[in-house]
């Protein structure tokens, strides 16, 4: 197995403590938001034998493990990270395979640079992910009952916001979320930047249940996104849990530190929370106007002492290992490609010993036995 050495992003609304604080190294001043394990061409890990991109291209086969690669192609399905958000994300959402599919011809053949601002999928892939608390986790997830969002409205005292208290009242569950939505993001600017101003001190006063928008106004002062969120669940997770992000489910996350992984692709549609450039038609086309619950995720017992966090999908599978003093070696060996990461106490995975933080490349195949005492993440493949 390979030792992995990987990137960590600085993205701006990263952490200045959380990932410093997991890896015992001092902290830098700067925002450390993501590190990136994996097989992404944006940040490869690093290995004795070079980018773990190299490695998978030099010999697929052997590296992947022939059901994988004859289910996901010559590539790791998976990106693995630990991300640390210290202010919101984007508030976002993400393609389904045939809308990916889609999106990605069409502006292939409109002739979009790839890396163009305004470009919506940089490739043909889906991107469901899994986040799991390392520490509590606030986000939001999936939409709110309408019933319950325009309670929440109208308890501001917003008068710009009664329209849209009165369409989540009167109109069917899809339409008055899909119309809510749609007269938020195409408002016109200086009315809205005003209503998300009062919108926001209103909140500050009330605290709460409001508090949360509170703190995403003040991070996104004037931003339409901040009615947007209000239209979602508000969920925090206890270290241990964790929300599955399925096609079309708008999301962000707030503030905390996790384990996620997703199928290794970068298509995001952005309804606000961010500069970047929002497609309000294209993302009216992706997101599921449905309520419900957040759905929050708890790890499943399964043999040999593994906790997984099961999913709908194929192109990843998460779980992990809580291993108390003394406990028996785990044999993780699988057909499969894995990567390991420590998150607690002192694993030895191999020959390697991990710290919080660090991980390991598991070729498909190879004898993976881990032991010590802390808390390891595996992130594999199903076949």
């Amino acid at each position: 197995m390979d030792r992995l050495d990987n990137t960590v992003r600085p993205y701006a609304w990263g952490s200045t403590t959380a990932l410093p604080g997991l890896l015992g190294t001092l902290p830098s001043g700067e925002p450390q938001a993501e590190m990136w394990m994996g097989a992404h061409p944006g940040a490869p890990s690093r290995t004795g034998r070079g980018t773990l991109v190299e490695v998978i291209d030099a010999d697929p086969r052997r590296e992947l493990g022939p059901a994988a690669t004859a289910k996901f192609g010559p590539r790791l399905p998976f990106l693995l990270k630990l991300l640390a958000a210290g202010a919101p994300l984007s508030l976002q959402v993400h393609p389904d395979l045939e809308q990916a599919k889609e999106g990605y011809a069409d502006e292939e053949r409109r002739g979009i640079p790839v890396d163009a601002p305004y470009r919506n999928y940089k490739d043909a892939n889906h991107k469901p992910e899994l986040i799991c608390a390392l520490t509590e986790f606030d986000g939001l997830c999936g939409f709110r009952d309408p019933a319950g969002t325009a309670d929440l409205l109208a308890g501001l005292g917003v008068d710009s916001l009664k329209p849209y208290v009165d369409l989540l009242r009167a109109r069917p569950e899809d339409a008055a979320l899909r119309e809510v939505l749609t007269a938020v993001l195409t408002a016109d600017p200086e009315d809205m930047r005003r209503t998300v101003t009062e919108t926001a001190a209103a909140c500050a006063h009330l605290g709460g249940a409001y508090a949360p928008y509170a703190d995403i106004a003040h991070h996104y002062p004037g931003d339409p996104g901040v009615i947007a969120a209000m239209l979602l669940n508000h969920v925090r997770l206890q270290p241990g849990e964790a929300l599955f992000l399925g096609a079309g489910i708008p999301h962000a996350y707030l503030n905390g530190l996790g384990v996620e992984i997703m199928a290794n692709s970068d298509n995001v549609l952005r309804c606000g929370l961010t500069p970047k450039h929002v497609d309000v038609p294209e993302l009216l086309r992706v997101v599921r106007f449905e309520a419900g619950d957040a759905g929050v995720l708890r790890p499943e017992a399964a043999p040999d002492g593994e906790e997984v966090y099961a999913t709908p999908i194929d192109e990843f599978r998460l779980s992990r290992y809580v291993l108390p003093e003394g406990a028996a070696a785990h044999d993780l060996t699988r057909d499969t490609p894995q990567i390991l990461l420590c998150t607690a106490g002192t694993v030895r995975a191999g020959e390697h010993e991990l710290t919080p933080g660090h991980s390991v490349f598991v070729p498909a195949g190879e004898k993976a036995e881990v032991s010590g005492a802390g808390t390891v993440f595996r992130a594999t493949v199903v076949v």
